[in-house]
């Protein structure tokens, strides 16, 4: 009898269980509840979580996934159960091999900038094109945790795919990383989801110290109304524009401006809604579970990781830093008539930052509205982001 409850115990997965499986597996936990009861982000943050819990729960035959198939150039013959290891035991693919293909092969990504694209209005930016500077603005905690990364000893590709949390876009900094670093993919997509949950706990406290209870009370004028020839129009013009000058932009920036597109046009009805509803919560569980599972404990549980969260903070907070610097100037500029607080909004956490902008004017001055103002700058900052991968892509890709 203690034979067999012996053998039991040896073919259980808690004898094969390492302890950094079990810490990641806690891990996991943290994030459920924080996406469950606290609420942050809980359509990625869940899907993130449940792949981590299943990617380090000991699996027969190798796991689950198998990063190391992933690694340069993706391992077709692996993939296609071809695969044998040191001891010459046959290795099946798992589920998240071939879910993670979406990823490696930016598909996910993409899509997911498609639905964006489809529930975004780009009016609020075109009526005040100077928002475009707001959303560029915000782009200088990319640069700043780049320069930063690099003086702490990471690679140059490392560096850039940690800078790119500071844009506040999750799609994007998965673009960037599963090209440039595939193996941070799974630290920098917790921590850019993590801070685009905490905007309402970080953006509030920098808007505080930058700008004063006068700047915060000003009242915008009703900016002017956008024809619909416009909405068609911008779409367009800005594809082209941007991958005439930067080609690399074009997978990601072409598919946010299709979807507006389809929104905009008023022909495409149907495509809109596939786009805005089904097709994005079916993308949403694939990348989500598929990153998580990128989050494996031996790799994950170390100091590269804790730097990477610290320099992903300091992304963000100097994100939200250089947005109010140029709202800053916009209302010296335009004589107060511009609230600094809509710079905040620069970073591409939509509608997140846009809705801490407007709840920040109010508590200075309940007759306050800044949403529609501060949603220039936050659909300026989504192009933005999206530009910048592009440049770091050219760059190191």
């Amino acid at each position: 009898m203690l034979d067999v409850l012996i053998d039991l115990w040896k073919g259980s997965g808690f004898a094969a269980m390492t302890w950094q499986q079990g810490a990641m597996i806690i891990v996991s936990f943290v994030l459920l509840y924080m996406a469950i009861h606290k609420k942050y982000e809980p359509l990625l943050l869940l899907p993130i979580a449940f792949g981590m819990l299943l990617t380090n729960l000991p699996w027969p035959g190798g796991g689950i996934f198998h990063p190391e198939w992933f690694e340069g150039e993706i391992n077709w013959a692996a993939i296609g159960g071809n695969f044998h290891d040191a001891a010459g035991n046959h290795i099946e693919p798992g589920l998240f091999d071939f879910l993670y293909l979406g990823v490696k092969l930016d598909i996910f990504p993409c899509l997911i900038f498609m639905a964006v694209g489809a529930m975004t209005d780009f009016g609020p930016l075109i009526s005040r094109p100077s928002s475009f500077f707001m959303g560029a603005g915000a782009q200088f905690g990319i640069s700043f945790a780049f320069v930063v990364a690099c003086l702490l000893g990471f690679n140059g590709v490392e560096a850039a795919s940690i800078g790119i949390i500071g844009g506040a876009d999750g799609p994007t900094a998965i673009y960037l990383t599963s090209k440039l670093a595939p193996h941070l993919l799974g630290p920098i997509a917790v921590a850019a989801y993590s801070y685009m949950a905490l905007i309402p706990l970080i953006q509030p406290k920098v808007m505080k110290v930058m700008t004063t209870e006068k700047m915060r009370k000003v009242k915008m004028e009703q900016a002017r109304p956008v024809t619909k020839v416009e909405k068609i129009c911008f779409p367009i013009i800005v594809t082209v524009v941007c991958v005439l000058i930067l080609p690399t932009v074009a997978p990601l920036l072409g598919c946010l401006m299709l979807g507006n597109l389809f929104k905009e046009c008023g022909v495409t009805d149907r495509l809109s809604d596939t786009a805005q509803n089904a097709m994005c919560n079916i993308v949403t569980i694939f990348l989500g579970t598929s990153v998580g599972a990128t989050a494996i404990g031996t790799t994950f549980i170390s100091f590269k990781t804790l730097g990477i969260i610290a320099l992903g903070l300091a992304a963000f907070t100097f994100a939200t830093v250089g947005g109010l610097l140029i709202g800053l100037i916009m209302y010296k500029l335009s004589g107060g008539k511009i609230n600094p607080l809509i710079g905040a909004a620069g970073v591409s956490a939509v509608p997140m930052a846009a809705r801490v902008a407007n709840t920040e004017g109010q508590k200075a001055n309940p007759s306050n509205y800044l949403l529609m103002h501060a949603m220039g700058p936050n659909v300026a900052g989504v192009i933005g982001s999206a530009v910048a991968a592009g440049v770091l892509l050219s760059i190191f890709g």
